[in-house]
C-alpha cells in the first residue's frame, strides 16, 4: 500500500489533523490516506487536505518517501509532498474530527512515526 501525506507550513505553523479512528484515535498527524489504484499520489495528498481539512492546496514537490509498515493496516511507503494553501475554509471532516495550525514547538501529541519524522 502506498500513502500520500502533505506538508502544509504557515506563517511559522503547520496543518495538522486529529484522528478520528484506531489506530492512533485522538492523536495528531498530517493530512494523508492512501493513493487509490490508478490515482496520481501528488493528486491524492491534495484530495486528502481537502477531504480532511476543507483546504486546496498546490503541491510544490516531494520532500520525503518513507518506507516501513508501522502498522497491520497501514501503508509500506509514504510520499510525503510539500504544498501550499490556495483557497477553502479550514473545517475538519471525513478521517479527521480536527484541524489547526501549530507551531513546532507547540506540537499536539503525535500520531505515527513518520509523521514525527517529517517535523523533527
Amino acid at each position: 500500500k502506498v500513502a500520500a501525506a502533505i506538508l502544509v507550513e504557515q506563517d511559522g505553523r503547520v496543518l495538522l489533523v486529529r484522528r478520528v479512528n484506531e489506530p492512533f484515535r485522538g492523536l495528531w498527524t498530517l493530512p494523508a490516506g492512501f493513493v487509490n489504484g490508478g490515482e496520481d499520489p501528488a493528486e491524492a495528498a491534495a484530495r486528502e487536505c481537502l477531504e480532511e481539512t476543507g483546504l486546496f492546496v498546490r503541491v510544490l514537490g516531494v520532500m520525503d518517501v518513507i518506507a516501513g509498515r508501522e502498522h497491520e493496516r497501514g501503508a509500506d511507503f509514504i510520499i510525503v509532498y510539500q504544498a501550499e494553501v490556495t483557497g477553502g475554509e479550514l473545517v475538519p471532516a471525513d478521517d479527521a474530527d480536527a484541524a489547526e495550525w501549530f507551531l513546532r514547538s507547540e506540537l499536539p501529541p503525535l500520531a505515527f512515526n513518520a509523521t514525527k519524522k517529517v517535523l523533527a
